[in-house]
C-alpha cells in the first residue's frame, strides 16, 4: 500500500507523519521547534523528523511528500519566510528536504502553507466536507487561514490566499512582527493571549508556564484577566471573519489549532462577538465550528496536497520546485483505472462534484487509477458527499486529495 509523507512546520512543533490513501495516520513524530534559532538549527530539526519517519517500514512505500509550513510561503519558488521563525527568510525548504538522503529521487516535495493544508484536510475528511465555500483557520502560535470557494481550494498565486492572521483589525493596535499594526495574529494567537493575560495580572498556578492553555483553564475558573484575554482574541477573530465573509460569501467557518482546544472558552465569546460585526443579511448567522481533525489536520492536508494529481508537476502554472498550482486545471476525475490527472498541475485536494442533495461523488477514483505521473489515484472508492443542508447555503460535494 502506498503511503503519503507529510511534514507540518510551525512555531511550536515540527511534526511528520506517514498517511494512507484513506487519510489515516500510519505513524507520526514531532519535535519542539527551535523558533529563535538560526536557519540551520531549524533545518536540523526538520532533518531529525525525516530521519525518524524514514526509519518506519512503511517509508519504503512512500509515494509523495507534502510540506505544510507556517507562512508566508512561496509555493512557486519552494521557499518559506514564516513570521514566527525569523531564522528562515526566503529559505529553500523544498530544495533542502529533497536533498535528504532517504527521500527517493522520484519524490518531489510539495509545499503548501500550514493553514492551506489544514483547509485541504478539513474539506477532504473534516468539518468542511461537502461545503461549497468555507474559511478554515488555524489559531495557534500564529493565526492562518485557507479558503474553499466554489467547492475548490483557493490558494492564490504564491499559495498565501486566506492568510487571515495578517488582516489588521485595530488600526492603532500593537505592531505585529510582520510590520503592520493590529494584525489578528498579534491579538488572537496563543502567544498573544498568554502575553495579554500576564500583562493584565494573571499568573499561572504553581509557577507553571505562561501559555494560552493555562489561560483557558483560568478563564474557566472565572479569572478576570484570563477571560479578558479570550474576549480580546474573540473580538479580533470575529472582525476578521466577518470581513472575509463580506468579501467572498461563506457557508461555514472552521477553527482549529491549539487555541481552539479551549472549546467554549474561545467559541462562546467568538460567536457572541460575531453579532457585532456580521450584520449584513448574507453574513449574519454564519456557522462557526471546531475543526474535525484536531491537531493532525496539517499533516493530513500536507499529504493530501502532495497526493493531488499533478501536484509535483513543474510544467503547470506554478512552474517550479514541485509547486502546487494555485489556479491551474484540477485534472479529470479518475474512475476505475482511468487516468485522474492531465499531466499539468492541479489544485490540491480539489473536489469532485457531488450529486444534488448528498449522493455519492461523481467520478471519485477507486484508488487503482493513475495520475499523469503514474502515481495511485489517492481517493479510494469515492467518499460520500454530506447532506446539502448541513451548513447554511452548502451544496453537496465530495473532496478527494
Amino acid at each position: 500500500m502506498a503511503v503519503y509523507g507529510a511534514l507540518d512546520i510551525g512555531g511550536t512543533k515540527i511534526a511528520g507523519a506517514l498517511v494512507d490513501p484513506e487519510g489515516r495516520v500510519v505513524t507520526r513524530t514531532q519535535r519542539p521547534t527551535p523558533a529563535r534559532e538560526p536557519a540551520e538549527v531549524l533545518m536540523a530539526t526538520v532533518t531529525a523528523v525525516l530521519d525518524e519517519l524514514s526509519a518506519h517500514p512503511a517509508w519504503r512505500s512512500l509515494n509523495c511528500l507534502g510540506i505544510a509550513s507556517a507562512g508566508p510561503v512561496d509555493t512557486a519558488a519552494g521557499t518559506v519566510s514564516p513570521v514566527n521563525l525569523p531564522g528562515w527568510r526566503g529559505f529553500p525548504l523544498v530544495e533542502r528536504v529533497r536533498a535528504h538522503p532517504r527521500v527517493p529521487s522520484g519524490v518531489a516535495p510539495v509545499l503548501v502553507g500550514d493553514a492551506v493544508a489544514m483547509t485541504a484536510a478539513e474539506h477532504w475528511l473534516g468539518a468542511a466536507r461537502g461545503v461549497d465555500s468555507a474559511l478554515c483557520m488555524v489559531v495557534s502560535t500564529g493565526v492562518g487561514g485557507g479558503l474553499v470557494l466554489g467547492g475548490r481550494l483557493h490558494t492564490g498565486r504564491t499559495g498565501n490566499a486566506g492568510h487571515i492572521g495578517h488582516i489588521s483589525v485595530d488600526l492603532n493596535g500593537p505592531v505585529c512582527p510582520c510590520g503592520a499594526r493590529g494584525c489578528v495574529e498579534r491579538l488572537a494567537s496563543g502567544t498573544a493571549i498568554a502575553a495579554y493575560a500576564a500583562a493584565a495580572g494573571w499568573t499561572p498556578p504553581d509557577g507553571g508556564p505562561v501559555t494560552a492553555a493555562a489561560v483557558a483553564r483560568a478563564a474557566r475558573r472565572g479569572d478576570a484577566p484570563a477571560r479578558g484575554a479570550y474576549e480580546r482574541a474573540a473580538r479580533a477573530l470575529a472582525a476578521a471573519i466577518a470581513a472575509t465573509a463580506a468579501l467572498v460569501e461563506l457557508d461555514l467557518v472552521v477553527v482549529g489549532g491549539g487555541v481552539a482546544q479551549a472549546g467554549d472558552t474561545l467559541f462562546g465569546p467568538l460567536r457572541r462577538r460575531m453579532a457585532d460585526y456580521a450584520v449584513l443579511d448574507f453574513v449574519r448567522d454564519l456557522p462557526i465550528v471546531p475543526a474535525g481533525l484536531a491537531l493532525d489536520a496539517g499533516l493530513i492536508g500536507a499529504a493530501a496536497a502532495a497526493a493531488a494529481p499533478g501536484a509535483a508537476d513543474t510544467s503547470g502554472p506554478a512552474g517550479a520546485r514541485g509547486a502546487v498550482a494555485p489556479s491551474g486545471p484540477r485534472g479529470v476525475p479518475g474512475s476505475h483505472g482511468t487516468p485522474c490527472g492531465m499531466g499539468g498541475a492541479r489544485h490540491p485536494a480539489g473536489p469532485h462534484p457531488g450529486t444534488a442533495g448528498g449522493g455519492t461523488g461523481i467520478g471519485g477514483g477507486d484508488g487503482n487509477g493513475a495520475t499523469g505521473s503514474g502515481a495511485p489515484c489517492p481517493g479510494t472508492h469515492g467518499h460520500h458527499a454530506t447532506n446539502g443542508t448541513a451548513a447554511k447555503g452548502a451544496k453537496a460535494a465530495t473532496v478527494e486529495p
